[in-house]
């Protein structure tokens, strides 16, 4: 059954949104970053070279109960910030000159990256989530997929790949914190300086408390991951209990519904009425692969909320390379927006109004699912 987010998450709105105010059990936030190299591995179908990197927030004071885990995946998107590139796939688009296009784009979405040429970090546009989960008690790992963007895997294999990606951080930090040891021992680094930095997460992370967030591209990426196909791929002592897909971008058509499956784990998707990126049909996909669930199923859109403002590389304040509004926009209703081509126009939401509400709904999603405070209201 399909529920609205404020209802099915034990809370009214207002209680949701004093989540950007918190009155109790906040603390405060410290971050670090790791990357295992560019090439760390490569994708087993086609061999192109995909990183191991993220930026980890968590509360200060570690304390002594072990802390539920978020992880992050963005979706697809630009991979380098090459401004020269995307003036010209700019000016080709105006032009309509289809090879400088795809000349342009092709230095947008390589990986690595040209030399000289900065990565997009897609990964640092949550960080506003992370740092509100952190504050709630949480340990949230959003992780770059740069290499799978600029990858030729397609539609389901692309899904795949990036459930993969998750199933190899959570490996990481399953050995982290079990003995210290691993990939990430020693990997820290500090979010500003880039200097190492020493964090004893070791159990300090409970990894059968995971929770996982993934937008656009990236929604695809969890459900595939927590379908009950795949949950045999998870590595030994995960346990993913929660799955928000944000503005999930699915492929819909995909004839195998089975790959997507979800029945034992509670899911949440949310959809902004302005988006231009991903229809409606992102949220009967996720409700059909749930539904046989025995696990909560919610269903949130999102009134004036487009696809790209809910990572911050991608929005036009932060000044990054290729950031845009996506919505659909017309000179007879100003202020407002909706789908590109549709009709219901709607208040269109800030950059910082819609990441507050998302961020508001996300963290009530987890704290329901994965903390003892969720658990024992959804007893009463």
């Amino acid at each position: 059954m399909a529920l609205a987010l404020p209802q099915a998450l034990a809370g009214s709105p207002a209680s949701a949104a004093s989540a950007d105010h918190p009155a109790r059990g906040v603390q405060g936030v410290a971050s670090v970053t790791y990357d295992l190299g560019d090439q760390a591995y490569r994708l087993p179908e086609t061999g192109e070279p995909v990183e191991m990197a993220a930026i980890v927030h968590y509360p200060k004071d570690l304390g002594t109960t072990p802390r539920p885990l978020v992880v992050q995946l963005h979706g697809w998107h630009e991979t380098c910030a090459d401004r020269s590139a995307a003036a010209a796939r700019d000016a080709a688009e105006q032009a309509g000159d289809r090879d400088a296009y795809a000349a342009a784009s092709q230095k947008l979405f390589s990986w690595p990256c040209a030399p000289g040429t900065r990565p997009i970090a897609n990964e640092r546009g949550y960080d506003y989530l992370g740092e509100k989960l952190a504050a709630h008690g949480f340990v949230v790992v959003s992780i770059r997929a740069n290499g799978i963007n600029a990858s030729s895997v397609w539609g389901d294999g692309n899904a795949s790949a990036r459930a993969d990606l998750i199933n190899k951080h959570l490996a990481l930090w399953q050995k982290l914190n079990a003995t210290g040891r691993g990939g990430l021992g020693g990997a820290f680094r500090d979010t500003v300086t880039g200097k190492p930095r020493r964090v004893d997460f070791q159990h300090h992370v409970d990894l059968n408390k995971v929770g996982t967030m993934g937008h656009s591209r990236g929604g695809a990426g969890v459900t595939w991951q927590a379908s009950d196909r795949h949950q045999a791929q998870w590595p030994a002592g995960v346990n993913v209990r929660a799955v928000m897909a944000l503005a999930p971008a699915y492929n819909v058509m995909t004839e195998d519904m089975t790959a997507y499956e979800i029945t034992s784990t509670p899911v949440a998707v949310i959809r902004g009425t302005c988006d231009g990126q991903v229809g409606r049909e992102a949220l009967s996909f996720a409700a059909e692969a749930t539904a046989k669930s025995a696990a909560g199923f919610h269903q949130f859109e999102m009134p004036g909320a487009n696809h790209h403002y809910f990572n911050t590389q991608w929005s036009p304040a932060g000044g990054q390379v290729a950031a845009r509004d996506d919505a659909g926009h017309d000179d007879a209703h100003p202020g407002q927006c909706a789908e590109p081509g549709g009709s219901a126009y709607e208040t269109q939401l800030t950059e910082a109004a819609q990441r507050r509400t998302g961020a508001a709904y996300i963290t009530a999603f987890f704290q329901r699912y994965l903390t003892d405070r969720g658990e024992s209201r959804a007893h009463h």
